[in-house]
């Protein structure tokens, strides 16, 4: 938080309210969905939308990215970003515009580059480094992929049973009901265990998916697809930190992680996609 706000792992993002708290920046994820969705909902344009159309939702984009990396809070703000870009597409953007914005990206790319490893934290900085090689320090940055993966790894095909897990028991995995739930998961249930749970996301995904191609109206497309962004994000990030392939941040895994506004934020999320599939069913509204 700017002003005020409980701190903890580093990053000030949490308000204290007495008997709980919450994280604002959760919140932030479903306005932002909401807000592009009825943007480009009423914005009517007939060869797709150009820069200028682009100017207010970067401008709704921006402002709360920059207050969340101040926290900072590198997870949800690449989660925004990522939302954002693909509701942009999914709205129909003008190839020109397209090519344009990549063009200046690329130009600006050593810029960019300098500016964003500038403004990261030190322990950001070392997470990135221990991707491209955790052996550098083992016993430091390295420490959390190394045990995730050695927990993955352990779980083999049915996993060591419900609570068995070595490397849980022992507390090698850090932030184990968060972060790296997946890899308590993958150590106790083994591959079989992971693979189901993994169909299961895409089952999800995909009814996501259907709910936003056969929506009644261009805003609740939107709203869906704004929804299946976001829990893929979640999904994709999570899994491939927790096994090496991506850079750790603090994304959770949707209804698996612990975390009170995290939980209500996905079930929010869910809530949309089946109030768009029920509006979908009525004659009027």
């Amino acid at each position: 938080m700017l002003i005020k706000g409980r701190t903890g792992l580093g990053a000030q993002r949490w308000l204290s309210l007495g008997l709980f708290s919450f994280q604002p920046s959760e919140l932030a994820k479903i306005a932002m969905i909401v807000l592009l969705a009825r943007y480009f909902s009423d914005k009517k344009v007939k060869a797709g939308f150009g820069t200028k159309d682009m100017i207010l939702p970067a401008i709704l984009l921006l402002i709360p990215v920059g207050l969340i990396l101040k926290q900072p809070d590198l997870g949800t703000a690449l989660l925004l970003s990522f939302i954002f870009l693909m509701i942009i597409l999914l709205a129909g953007i003008r190839l020109k515009t397209v090519f344009t914005t990549l063009f200046v990206c690329i130009l600006t790319i050593p810029f960019i580059a300098h500016f964003f490893w500038g403004m990261l934290k030190g322990y950001q900085r070392n997470r990135i480094l221990a991707f491209f090689d955790p052996e550098m320090d083992p016993q430091g940055i390295g420490y959390h992929i190394i045990q995730s993966k050695i927990a993955i790894g352990s779980g083999g095909l049915f996993g060591k049973g419900l609570l068995q897990g070595t490397q849980n028991k022992l507390k090698f995995i850090p932030e184990k009901h968060t972060d790296f739930i997946f890899s308590v998961f993958a150590e106790e249930w083994g591959f079989i265990g992971a693979f189901i749970l993994l169909t299961i996301y895409l089952v999800l995904m995909l009814w996501g998916i259907t709910i936003a191609y056969k929506a009644k109206d261009r805003e609740g497309a939107l709203l869906a697809a704004g929804v299946v962004c976001m829990i893929s994000f979640y999904l994709i990030v999570n899994v491939g930190m927790t096994a090496g392939i991506m850079p750790v941040v603090g994304i959770p895994l949707p209804l698996m992680s612990y975390g009170g506004t995290s939980i209500i934020t996905t079930m929010v999320a869910l809530g949309l996609l089946i109030n768009v599939k029920m509006r979908r069913l009525l004659l009027f509204y």
